[in-house]
């Protein structure tokens, strides 16, 4: 007799206990609540090594809201076999695959030369995580391009039917023809498909240049925990963070809206663990919605109502016409810097206009303030950094100061 824990049971055990280990987001006096999600992660439906069942099962069970799995150039939605390699990366997620989700969820094909398994499609499995106000899958793609050799990637957030890449004669025009496609859909479709600029520092594919000539995007990574992207740049390029800051002076004087910085993890690598691989966990971002929904968190960010972390959270972050005010939910221990970094008016650069050390800081705007964000710097080592990025940090969303 067949043991019933090798079957569709145990599939619904394990998300009967990821769902009692969620905690539900608690509620605001303004009924909204802050959400924690991913919007960058890959399975074997591109170049992820593992399913995407145990990935979205480690991302419910670590205290995430919503997840987005962004495969390169697909959405997961047709049929899909992958062979059952012979490495033992590859045996070892398969039988645990198997092991955790029994072979009747497992589906394989063993008639062919070489045995196959199945990817479930987004529709199947995030009917085994999702529960309503407390966890979402969000369908995703990474549109991924090039030019020679640079790369452009773009992530489509919410996004209702695949878009192929639409190539170019430069990087500039690669990225805008992907932007357009995804700003297309979203206009026809009537749903809120977020584009996001992806690690402009890989292979110092993504120039300033590029950036602030861009036309329609409002979000980009600051932060990406693959290893390969150089969020800090080097000798001769400059830093996300120098760039984010840029790109907005540059925004404000055209009239454009302000880009908002993303943390992500851009997670490929669930087996092993370290500087050299690109792990889940590394960063995120916290958006403050009124409901855990697509269109709800998409609106919230396009409104800059979330934060970008690799580790440290907020307890609040208020702002009014006249000054900024941010608290850490502080941790027994740990110390934090709050940077308060700007711009004003006149100047072609942001510099420091306040620091505090102290877990929770008020900045008055002055009169001639352009915008500002803040950073906040603990002095926790983030448990599983990248490049020299040791520490802990947050990043707020620019804010422009009103006329």
């Amino acid at each position: 007799m067949k043991n019933p824990l090798t079957s569709l049971t145990i599939v619904m055990l394990l998300v009967l206990s990821a769902c009692k280990e969620q905690p539900r987001p608690t509620k605001h006096k303004e009924g909204k609540a802050w959400y924690k999600g991913n919007l960058h992660t890959h399975s074997f439906w591109s170049d992820g090594d593992e399913f995407p069942e145990p990935i979205l099962h480690w991302y419910k069970s670590n205290n995430y809201q919503f997840i987005a799995l962004s495969d390169h150039n697909t959405i997961a939605m047709e049929e899909k076999w992958i062979p059952v390699r012979s490495d033992s990366l590859f045996q070892k997620s398969y039988n645990n695959y198997l092991t955790i989700y029994g072979e009747e969820w497992a589906e394989t094909n063993k008639e062919s030369t070489n045995t196959l398994v199945r990817l479930k499609t987004y529709e199947e499995y995030r009917k085994l995580f999702e529960k309503e106000g407390e966890f979402l899958v969000i369908q995703s793609e990474e549109i991924t391009d090039r030019f020679e050799d640079k790369h452009v990637h773009i992530n489509a957030t919410n996004i209702q039917e695949k878009i192929d890449p639409q190539g170019g004669n430069s990087v500039l025009e690669t990225m805008q023809n992907n932007l357009n496609q995804i700003l297309k859909q979203r206009r026809e479709t009537g749903a809120p498909i977020m584009p996001h600029i992806n690690h402009p520092n890989f292979f110092y594919s993504i120039t300033l240049e590029d950036m602030i000539a861009l036309e329609g995007e409002q979000f980009f990574e600051v932060y990406n925990g693959h290893p390969m992207v150089h969020n800090l740049g080097d000798s001769l390029h400059i830093s996300t963070e120098e760039m984010w800051d840029l790109i907005n002076i540059s925004y404000i004087a055209n009239n454009k809206p302000l880009m908002y910085g993303l943390a992500t993890d851009d997670s490929h690598n669930y087996h092993r663990k370290g500087h050299k691989w690109s792990n889940a966990g590394r960063g995120w971002v916290m958006v403050q919605a009124d409901t855990l929904s697509a269109p709800s968190l998409i609106h919230a960010m396009e409104k800059g109502d979330f934060y970008a972390s690799t580790g440290v959270t907020l307890a609040s972050l208020d702002h009014s016409d006249d000054a900024l005010t941010i608290a850490v939910a502080a941790e027994p221990g740990v110390g934090y810097t709050i940077s308060f970094i700007g711009c004003l008016k006149g100047e072609t650069e942001t510099r420091e206009l306040l620091s505090v050390d102290a877990a929770k800081a008020r900045f008055e705007f002055p009169k001639d303030l352009l915008f500002v964000r803040a950073k906040i710097t603990s002095d926790k080592p983030q448990e599983n950094p990248i490049e020299n990025m040791k520490y802990e940090l947050a990043w707020t969303q620019p804010i422009l100061k009103a006329p």
